[in-house]
């Protein structure tokens, strides 16, 4: 990041404001639990005294709605990868950044209703950003109630609280790339049902060669309250999408033309073509003033069809289960300690085959199936039932004892191969509990200190349970850390500030690391320990200039320290070398300027230091500073009518950088190693809303 880059940055995003304090109110940018406990409807999901950060409203609206990396990455601590809109990668404190594609060692709640797979896998482009009210993110296993995974987990919300009345709204986007994205959504509140209806489509050719990208979802929310304080909600969400592969590039590509698509993806003109559905049933009664229940049942399908270049992938997986808890609150020594129990069981049978690819018999004309190579069947089953306690020892001080407890079963069936040679394989991991403890400490005013220590788990994906030749290695076993950490959430009303501060520590053992032994092929082994301790800290702000004019500047800054403490692959001795996949820095900075709720004017910067991308250290990514920016205007036509335009640039320095790395990547047949996914250079959208009150 250069002087210039960072002076400019600086006054424009409103920095020098925030130096005298920061703060998020009820429709800033960043919404800490103080915000959210003055708004019933919008209080966190996670259980007790648990911290959490919660992101929403007027947040989305700072980036672009189809940059859902951006508005994540202004979290401490979260960090999205997006290599395009189809392939992303969140990692938590360092967790998952060595996972080669996609989401994992988290767990992801749509509406309360477990999506990941019974890998531990999550596909985050399976949901418009558009469709969603918050995302709250939990770092770390402390979240009891929701998997004790070692990155935590993230809580998707849709919009679900529209205001009494019917409304037919719909949202316009066009921009650079052949960017069109259409999102129509109908809404009635009465005063037993509410009732949401999305459908939105998205078309844009893409930054690179082959990386264009065709979506359309329908999501469908409806609660209905019968007498007695019965709720049953329904929940249907439906994408499909057609998506061209890029694939990384390396690091002379890069250098030399970015946009350029992975020469064999290209000439393969390979995609991945996906439907996904997502039913739930949930039923909520309040039982009493103090005890409330809720359970849902729920069924997942997904259906994806992938041509790569070594080979042609087709697979289809069913899933379902349920989840239910219990809630509840009693009086202990003259105050009020509360209470949670239930569990969640997810179930889902992957079927996937091979075949050859024979595009290089096609002239150009992209892939086409041969032979089939493989053929195979998965049943996978996780458990996780929870319990917390939440008690009030004294007037200032709360403590929260929690237990979770994970079994995970595999069933591998090879139906290509017969007799001695099927790979037929099962894996049942013994139960694990993994217990939490938080302690938290108010000083008045919506300010604490807290304090927590739990241990967290990942499984080993079944792929990862085989040896190279495909027979199980029952040597193998689940990667287990225990998390520290201390932190403040202060409050200061009279000048509207909001400052949170992090200090954590992880220790992990039985690494799990991906070994790449082919194209298409990786095993799985524990490879040693790693060391995850960093700093997190946040500040928010809002100064009201004139009674119409609002001005929030926010700051956020991560500091990752993180490495391998054990760590010999082979002949080589990585203990010591920092963990692969992070950056030791990052920075996130922003100002937005409302005009009452006609006009705002937003600009955040983020910096992301250089990443190492070998286990050896050998070579590291770039530093880089991303501006973006974003205005508005409303204007009411009628009481009935409103309008509203939005203007919008992305990387305003038009920088070269990665949006995604792929680590320790190999180059076969003596081809330079693939490590990078090139982000979008400059480049603009526009947005028009429309709204109609019946």
């Amino acid at each position: 990041m250069s002087i210039k880059h960072l002076y400019i940055t600086l006054v424009v995003s409103g920095y020098l404001p925030m130096v005298y304090g920061q703060d998020t109110p009820k429709d800033s940018i960043i919404y800490l639990q103080e915000v959210i406990i003055s708004d019933p409807s919008q209080n966190k999901a996670a259980t007790g005294i648990t911290p959490s950060n919660v992101i929403r409203g007027k947040f989305f609206q700072n980036q672009s709605p189809v940059d859902l990396a951006s508005s994540i990455n202004q979290i401490s601590g979260v960090y999205m990868l997006s290599g395009a809109l189809n392939t992303n990668r969140v990692t938590i404190r360092g967790i998952g950044a060595r996972t080669p594609f996609g989401t994992d060692k988290l767990r992801l709640y749509f509406n309360d209703i477990p999506v990941t797979n019974g890998t531990g896998f999550s596909t985050l482009e399976s949901f418009d950003l558009e469709s969603l009210e918050a995302i709250e993110i939990i770092k770390g296993p402390k979240g009891t109630a929701f998997g004790a995974s070692l990155g935590g987990a993230m809580l998707l919300n849709t919009k679900m609280k529209p205001a009494t009345g019917t409304r037919l709204a719909n949202s316009l986007t066009v921009g650079s790339y052949g960017l069109v994205k259409n999102n129509l959504r109908f809404t009635h509140k009465s005063e037993a049902l509410t009732l949401g209806v999305q459908y939105g489509t998205l078309e844009i050719d893409g930054y690179r060669e082959n990386s264009s990208f065709e979506r359309n979802g329908l999501l469908l929310n409806a609660d209905y309250t019968l007498k007695g304080n019965h709720i049953v909600s329904l929940l249907v969400n439906q994408i499909g999408y057609n998506s061209g592969i890029a694939s990384s590039i390396s690091r002379s590509a890069f250098e030399t033309n970015p946009r350029q698509a992975a020469f064999t993806w290209k000439a393969s003109k390979g995609f991945e073509d996906n439907r996904y559905t997502l039913m739930g049933l949930s039923y909520s009664h309040q039982v009493s003033t103090s005890l409330t229940g809720t359970g849902s049942i729920f069924y997942t399908y997904l259906d994806h069809y992938e041509p790569r270049p070594f080979n042609i992938l087709d697979e289809f997986t069913n899933g379902y289960g349920f989840r239910g808890r219990l809630n509840g609150r009693f009086e202990y020594g003259g105050r009020v300690a509360e209470f949670t129990f239930g569990g969640e069981l997810y179930k889902d049978e992957y079927n996937w085959g091979t075949f050859e690819n024979l595009y290089e018999q096609t002239n150009g004309q992209g892939s086409l199936a041969g032979d089939r190579l493989s053929r195979n069947k998965e049943y996978r089953r996780q458990f996780n039932g929870f319990g917390t306690l939440t008690m009030p020892f004294a007037a200032r001080l709360n403590a929260q004892f929690g237990i979770s407890i994970n079994k995970t079963y595999y069933d591998f069936r090879d139906l290509f191969n017969t007799g001695v040679n099927s790979k037929n394989a099962k894996r049942n991991f013994d139960p694990i509990l993994l217990p939490s403890l938080g302690i938290e400490y108010s000083l008045g005013g919506g300010s604490r200190l807290y304090a927590n220590v739990s241990r967290g788990f990942s499984n080993p994906s079944l792929e990862e349970t085989l040896t190279p030749s495909g027979v199980i290695n029952p040597d193998i076993a689940q990667e287990t850390g225990t998390s520290y950490e201390a932190g403040s959430k202060l409050f200061w009303p009279d000048i509207h500030l909001w400052m949170d501060i992090t200090l954590y520590r992880m220790d992990i053992k039985n690494l799990l690391v991906s070994q790449r032994v082919g194209q298409d092929q990786f095993i799985g082994k524990n490879a040693g320990q790693t060391r995850h301790q960093g700093i997190e800290f946040q500040l928010d702000h809002y100064i009201n200039l004139t009674p119409h004019l609002r001005l929030s500047p926010f700051i956020g800054y991560t500091y990752s320290d993180h490495s391998f403490t054990s760590f010999v692959d082979g002949d080589a001795d990585y203990s010591g070398n920092p963990l692969t996949g992070v950056p030791g820095h990052r920075l996130q900075m922003g100002m937005r300027l409302d005009y009452g709720k006609t006009f705002y004017w937003s600009n955040t910067y983020q910096y992301v230091g250089a990443i190492p991308l070998t286990d050896a250290n050998t070579l590291q990514s770039e530093a880089f500073g991303l501006l973006n920016s974003r205005l508005g205007y409303t204007y009411k036509i009628s009481e009935r009518f409103s309008a509203g335009i939005d203007l919008g640039a992305n990387n305003i320095f038009n920088i070269l950088y990665a949006q995604s790395l792929l680590i320790n990547a190999v180059g076969f047949d003596g081809a330079e190693p693939r490590y990078y996914y090139p982000g979008n250079d400059r480049n603009f959208y526009g947005g028009l809303q429309l709204q109609y009150v019946f």
